[in-house]
């Protein structure tokens, strides 16, 4: 059984990991962290869980105590703060899994100047693995730090990475419109998240200045010169899901056999599903989902492939990740605990 403790527990990606511990069957919560809510039992807070945990609690960051009772932590603080006491934590023998982006880059010139803070664990980014188990699932079997994908990254790199990879789109001009769930924002009390703020509502954000673009270029960056796009995100009045719609240019002589040849890589990948030729996916159809699924359509006119790709936020953009990555690092199957068929109604 693999001893799980979480470390930012209170939040909606906590609430998603400790559901999806719950019914995974080699897999037990040890300890869930939250310094605002210590003492407090998990059921106070989001009573659902009761039913399963009882009277389990939060409890104070202590790494001692953690690395006595966890075989991996999850950590869901802010930036820096995460890669504190995730070092902490691998310095004595624990795995760590990173839900920030603390972990994420290989650039942490390029990490600074995107989030505006110093790496406090230099050392222990060299070592850490990105980690988007369709591309890197070697390396994040033999990794002791991984940094989990952020979600708009997650919906934009895996239905690009082939193209590119196969030279069949241009990595110029690539242009990505998202749109997300009000839970991408967080578990806080803000006004512009509120009720009458979001309800029949629609708009654009972070709009050129949005921090996953760095992320998304690095990641899809393949030669020397990493690659330029542009990146609009977008807020929906729903609670969760992410409808990417991607536009990039075609290679000369780049038909949909070239496409769904590139797709081919994800044949046997029980998380991203490359739908084909004009079989463009929904947010409802993932919602609930580990899944991934992007299809697309061929715009002759102006010689561009337009994919459609959606994913739910909390799962397969956060805590469903965090259990795939999980499942590797401990030689688990990959898909254990975690849903293929979303809510759907």
């Amino acid at each position: 059984m693999i001893r799980v403790a979480i470390i930012g527990a209170n939040g909606y990606t906590g609430f998603e990991l400790m559901k999806l511990i719950e019914n995974h069957p080699n897999m037990t919560l040890t300890a869930a962290v939250s310094r605002s809510l210590a003492g407090k039992k998990i059921a106070e807070i989001y009573p659902p869980l009761g039913f399963a945990y009882g009277d389990f609690p939060f409890t104070e960051a202590d790494a001692d105590k953690i690395a006595q009772v966890a075989d991996v932590v999850f950590t869901a603080l802010p930036h820096a703060a995460s890669a504190q006491i995730g070092g902490e934590l691998h310095d004595k023998g624990v795995k760590v899994i990173d839900l920030s982006a603390d972990f994420r880059y290989n650039d942490i010139d390029l990490y600074e100047q995107t989030y505006g803070v110093t790496h406090p664990r230099k050392d222990l980014n060299a070592q850490a693995v990105y980690g988007l188990c369709e591309i890197n699932r070697a390396q994040i079997r033999n990794a002791s730090v991984i940094g989990n994908p952020g979600c708009y990254t997650t919906c934009s790199i895996l239905p690009l990475h082939p193209l590119l990879r196969a030279g069949v789109v241009s990595d110029k001009g690539i242009i990505i419109d998202a749109a997300s769930g009000i839970t991408g924002a967080g578990r806080k009390a803000d006004v512009a998240y509120n009720f009458c703020e979001t309800d029949e509502n629609f708009k654009a954000y972070g709009v050129t200045t949005h921090r996953h673009t760095t992320e998304i270029e690095e990641k899809l960056s393949f030669g020397s010169e990493r690659i330029s796009i542009s990146f609009t995100p977008h807020l929906l009045p729903i609670k969760r899901g992410i409808l990417a719609t991607i536009y990039a240019s075609l290679m000369p002589g780049v038909q949909a056999a070239d496409i769904d040849a590139a797709y081919k890589v994800y044949a046997r990948e029980p998380f991203a599903i490359a739908l084909g030729e004009g079989n463009l996916p929904e947010i409802k159809w993932v919602a609930g989902s580990n899944v991934c699924a992007f299809g697309y359509k061929i715009d002759t006119k102006n010689g561009r492939i337009i994919i459609v790709s959606a994913i739910d936020n909390l799962i397969k953009g956060a805590s469903g990740q965090a259990i795939q990555n999980c499942n590797l690092l401990f030689g688990r199957p990959e898909d254990e605990g975690l849903p293929r068929i979303g809510n759907y109604l």
